[in-house]
C-alpha cells in the first residue's frame, strides 16, 4: 500500500474567454442599425464570420500543477485572489474536468466547498440534515448514526422541526457546516469555510477540523486566506501563483514567500494591468496617502492625521450618481484589520468630474508601526462598479506619538491602536 492520498501530475485547466468590444452607451437606433446589419452580412454570406467586435482569449487558471500529499498530511493552499485555487480544489472534488494532466486518489473524496449547499428552505432542518448529508454523499444509515452528533455540534435541537427559512442566518451556516464535518472520506477538501459564523463557532470549527486529522488521520487539503489557521493547522502548504505552484514546502516557508510576494505586488502596482469586475463605468487610476495640504506622502506615523486619496476615471460621458468607496485594510499577510465604505456613513458621490480624487480622512491613525496593505472597491447605485483583484497600494506607518505624552509606546501591542480614559471607583465590601 502506499503512502500517497493524493498526486497531481501535470494538471492544467484552461477556459475560453470571450469579449466583445461595445460602446458603454449605444442609443436605440444603434442596435436597430446593427442588428439589421448583422442580419444583411449573414443573408449575404451565412458561413463567414462578421467581424461583430467579438474576440476569445485562452485563459489558463491552472497550468503544470504538480504536488502529492500523503496519508493524515494536512496541506494548506494559498494564494492571491485568481491565482486558481478554487479551480484546484474543483478539480480535485470532480466538480470539473482538467484539461491536461491527471489526479490519483487513494480514497474517498469529500469537499465543504460551499456550505449549505443543496438545503431546501422549505424543509425543516431534520429533514435537511438527511437531504444534504446524501447530497454530500453519505448513507443513510451513516447519517443516522452521526444525527445526535450533527444537532449537537450545530446547537439547533430547539429549532430541529422548523423549516430552515425560518432560521437565521448563523443557525442556517451552523446546521449546514455540521452535517459537512461529519462525514468520513478518507481526504476532505476545505475551502474557507471557517470564515463562517460568529468567534465561537468558528473557534468550534477549527477543532473539528484539527480533530479530523490529528485524532481521526484524515488527509485534509485546506484554502484559507487566514495565516494564523493555516500555519496552526497545517504542516506543509502550496503557494500558487498565476495558476502555478510557487512553492510546496513548511507551512512557514510558504507563508513567508506569500508575505514577500504580496509586498512586491503593491510597491509596483500597475492600475492598467490590474484584474477587475465590474460595469467599469468608473475606474480606480492610483491611490496615494496624502497630508492636509495633499502633499503625498512615502510614510506615516501612529496618531498623525492622514488622507487616503483614490484616484478615478469616468469611462462614459453619462452623470453618474450615488457612488460608493470602500477600502479595506489588511496586515502584511493579507489578514483583514478593517473595512469601511462611504456609503457606511450615509456618504456617496454624484455629478462626479470625469477625473477626480474620492477622498478619507483618516485622523489618529490607529495603526502601530509596519506596513499595511490596501484594498479599493467602487459600487455606483449599489452595482459593483470596480473591484480591482490585488491590493491598490501600502502603508508604511512609524513609531509616532499616538498617546500625546511625549514618547513612544512599547512596541509588541498588536496592529491597532486604542485609547480612552481611566478612573477607579471605590467599592464597599459587605
Amino acid at each position: 500500500m502506499s503512502d500517497v492520498a493524493l498526486k497531481v501530475e501535470n494538471l492544467g485547466k484552461k477556459y475560453i474567454i470571450g469579449h466583445q468590444d461595445r460602446e458603454r452607451y449605444t442609443a436605440l437606433r444603434d442596435v436597430l442599425t446593427n442588428q439589421a446589419r448583422s442580419f444583411g452580412k449573414r443573408v449575404v454570406s451565412p458561413f463567414k464570420p462578421t467581424n461583430s467586435g467579438y474576440t476569445r482569449e485562452e485563459f489558463w487558471a491552472l497550468k503544470d500543477v504538480s504536488f502529492e500529499v500523503k496519508k493524515g498530511d494536512v496541506v494548506g493552499i494559498i494564494g492571491r485572489n485568481g491565482a486558481g485555487k478554487s479551480t484546484l480544489l474543483k478539480i480535485l472534488s470532480r466538480i470539473t474536468e482538467p484539461t491536461t494532466g491527471r489526479i490519483t486518489l487513494e480514497g474517498q473524496v469529500a469537499s465543504l466547498l460551499e456550505v449549505g449547499t443543496g438545503f431546501h428552505p422549505e424543509l425543516t432542518g431534520r429533514e435537511n440534515i438527511f437531504l444534504n448529508g446524501a447530497i454530500l454523499g453519505m448513507s443513510r444509515a451513516e447519517i443516522k448514526r452521526k444525527f445526535d452528533e450533527i444537532v449537537d455540534f450545530a446547537e439547533i435541537e430547539k429549532f430541529l422541526d422548523t423549516p430552515v427559512k425560518r432560521y437565521s442566518s448563523g443557525m442556517y451556516v451552523r446546521l449546514a457546516f455540521a452535517v459537512a464535518a461529519h462525514m468520513e472520506p478518507e481526504i476532505l477538501v476545505v475551502d474557507e469555510v471557517l470564515a463562517v459564523g460568529d468567534a465561537a463557532f468558528q473557534k468550534k470549527c477549527l477543532g473539528k477540523m484539527e480533530d479530523v486529522a490529528t485524532k481521526e488521520g484524515r488527509t485534509v487539503l485546506f484554502v484559507s486566506h487566514n495565516m494564523g489557521v493555516i500555519e496552526n493547522l497545517c504542516k506543509k502548504t502550496v503557494v500558487l501563483s498565476k495558476g502555478q505552484v510557487k512553492l510546496y514546502d513548511e507551512t512557514k516557508k510558504a507563508i513567508n514567500l506569500f508575505q514577500n510576494e504580496l509586498e512586491t505586488q503593491v510597491q509596483n502596482v500597475n492600475f492598467s494591468q490590474l484584474k477587475r469586475s465590474g460595469t467599469g463605468i468608473i475606474k480606480l487610476i492610483d491611490f496615494t496617502i496624502e497630508n492636509s495640504v495633499g502633499q503625498i506622502l512615502s510614510s506615516v506615523s501612529s496618531g498623525e492625521n492622514i488622507t487616503l486619496a483614490f484616484h478615478y476615471k469616468l469611462t462614459s460621458n453619462r452623470p453618474v450618481k450615488n457612488v460608493s468607496l470602500g477600502f479595506s485594510i489588511h496586515n502584511s499577510l493579507g489578514d483583514t484589520i478593517c473595512i469601511l465604505y462611504s456609503d457606511y456613513q450615509g456618504c456617496t458621490f454624484s455629478d462626479l468630474t470625469p477625473f477626480g480624487k474620492i477622498k478619507f480622512n483618516l485622523n489618529d491613525l490607529f495603526l502601530s508601526p509596519g506596513r499595511y496593505l490596501i484594498g479599493a472597491r467602487i459600487t455606483v447605485n449599489d452595482i459593483e462598479a470596480d473591484w480591482p483583484s490585488d491590493f491598490v497600494g501600502y502603508l508604511d506607518v512609524e513609531s509616532g506619538d499616538f498617546y500625546n505624552i511625549g514618547r513612544i509606546p512599547h512596541s509588541g501591542i498588536g496592529p491597532v491602536l486604542v485609547r480612552g480614559t481611566w478612573n477607579v471607583d471605590p467599592v464597599e465590601r459587605k
